[in-house]
């Protein structure tokens, strides 16, 4: 996530979140909310926009472009009209000419970062364990 890392209450908060159980009853709507959510803000644009927005504030198109190695125009523009309509980044259009159009994270926006930090938490805390489980599953299909 970013390279400049989380604060403290960033990671209280993600670690109180990875301990909380999950409710007895799950609302449908939020279901399908979170499973919407998955699966936009888990691609990898979507998060690499984010990490750029909450290292480096407000940006304007080019400059995320030119941050977010390898992509288009096109999925730039589609990604960020995404994240704004989820209410994750606030676009301002400055009346001048050239129009000078920027983006920067809203609360929101900012608060799922912090939900990240839980799963970027959990990944440090389960690295070995993950690679370790990897290894033996690559190494039974070699012998199989």
């Amino acid at each position: 996530m970013p390279k400049a890392g989380y604060t403290k209450e960033q990671k209280a908060r993600a670690k109180a979140i990875l301990e909380t159980p999950p409710p007895d009853e799950i609302d449908p709507r939020i279901e399908k909310l979170v499973n919407e959510l998955i699966g936009r803000v888990a691609d990898k644009w979507t998060m690499l926009i984010l990490e750029e927005l909450a290292e480096k504030g407000e940006m304007r198109f080019t400059q995320i472009g030119r941050c977010v190695d390898g992509i288009s125009q096109k999925m730039l523009t589609q990604t960020l009209r995404q994240m704004e309509r989820d209410g994750l980044v606030v676009r301002t259009i400055h009346p001048v000419v050239p129009p000078k159009v920027e983006y920067k994270l809203t609360p929101l926006g900012l608060s799922l970062g912090a939900a990240f930090c839980g799963v970027w938490i959990w990944a440090e805390e389960n690295l070995q364990t993950i690679e370790k489980a990897r290894r033996s599953f690559d190494e039974r299909g070699k012998a199989g």
